[in-house]
């Protein structure tokens, strides 16, 4: 697949065929610019000035390739449509598969390469403040951010309402050492952000599961089994984000050393320790939340035993005078002390010191 620099205007597609189903020309659906969050334009790790449109920057860029000078661009994108992602990637020759990953959101953390272009898939994620476990339905809310990225450019599609990457740039533009390094310095600096909020999230999280822990194991407590469920689901969450990005950051450190420079992949280790750790966070936190599981139902298990306890012990203390008076009540003429004058309190004081002396049992085996 040529580089955008390399493909003459005249040959840029003016219809770019959907993977199933008619094709769409530009002029269908609303322009792509509407997508556009920023589009810059580096040059020796300098932003130039003045605002440019996706088709004006691969322009641009070539006409500085030109003339020998080192440059790229970085367009932003938020939530695109199909058609203005598919104008986008007529325009810098993305591939339609990945051009069809790129509008659907909820793809699964991935590395791919499509000739001289990586396809970088994060998920980003964000803490929800809460005051409670109970009454929140949400903790960790996830977002996705697609990178494509080569020698020429970088374009970066987001998907939710947080892990915008505007202090990223902000912090790209202010340091052109870095900036130098080119389009793969700034796919190292989102993948840097992105892992930088895992290790928040999971901080904060472990704020929500110590509280937790906390009350499953205090002394007379009821354990809330729906309040750890909850957290339990959040980590399964955040663990369906951050685990799989393990094998693309091993790939971008060992792989595609055509494409990534030395001090790049130096930059892109430091992350992967980075993810490491709170990968074992994660999991940390899952086999923690597991084993609470099990203790919170043991304990719920336990209290139930002895709630059954207490009613088997009541229950057969009010079985005594129910046999007694079940037995005479029934009436008949020749029986044990009926016509006896003091066979009433007798009876009465029998049913008494049974129930007392099984009261005392209990009590002594803690039943009651």
């Amino acid at each position: 697949m040529p580089s955008f620099r390399d493909i003459p205007e005249t040959l840029r597609p003016a219809v770019w065929p959907e993977r199933d189903g008619p094709a769409h020309t530009h002029l269908d659906g609303p322009s792509a610019e509407q997508a556009v969050v920023d589009c810059a334009i580096y040059v020796d790790g300098v932003r130039l000035p003045g605002t440019f449109t996706h088709e004006e920057v691969r322009a641009k860029v070539g006409e500085l390739a030109l003339a020998g000078q080192e440059a790229f661009a970085w367009i932003g994108l938020h939530e695109p449509t199909e058609h203005q992602m598919q104008e986008v990637g007529g325009v810098f020759g993305l591939h339609p598969l990945a051009v069809e990953d790129a509008v659907q959101a909820h793809q699964r953390p991935k590395l791919e390469r499509y000739d001289e272009t990586l396809f970088l898939v994060l998920k980003t994620v964000n803490y929800v403040p809460h005051e409670s476990l109970v009454l929140t339905r949400e903790i960790v809310e996830t977002g996705e951010i697609m990178i494509f990225v080569n020698g020429d450019f970088v374009v970066t599609v987001r998907h939710g309402e947080h892990g915008g990457l505007s202090d990223v740039r902000k912090r790209m533009d202010a340091n052109p050492e870095h900036m130098r390094l080119g389009p793969f310095a700034v796919m190292h600096a989102i993948a840097d952000n992105v892992v930088d909020h895992y290790l928040d999230v999971t901080d904060l999280m472990a704020v929500d599961i110590d509280a937790i822990e906390e009350v499953a194991f205090a002394p007379g407590a009821r354990t809330n089994i729906e309040a750890i469920y909850q957290i339990k689901r959040e980590v399964v969450e955040l663990r369906r984000s951050v685990n799989p990005l393990s094998v693309a950051f091993a790939r971008l450190q060992t792989e595609h050393k055509d494409l990534i420079s030395k001090e790049v992949r130096r930059y892109l280790r430091d992350v992967g320790d980075h993810h490491s750790h709170a990968a074992d966070q994660v999991a940390s936190y899952d086999e923690n939340l597991s084993s609470l599981v099990q203790a919170a139902l043991a304990r719920v298990e336990m209290q139930q035993n002895t709630d059954m306890r207490k009613i088997s012990a009541y229950a057969a203390l009010l079985a005594v005078p129910t046999l007694v008076a079940g037995i005479y009540g029934m009436n008949f003429e020749y029986m044990p002390i009926l016509k006896w004058r003091w066979g009433y309190p007798a009876v009465v004081t029998g049913m008494v010191i049974v129930c007392v002396l099984l009261y005392r049992n209990f009590r002594r085996r803690d039943w009651l």
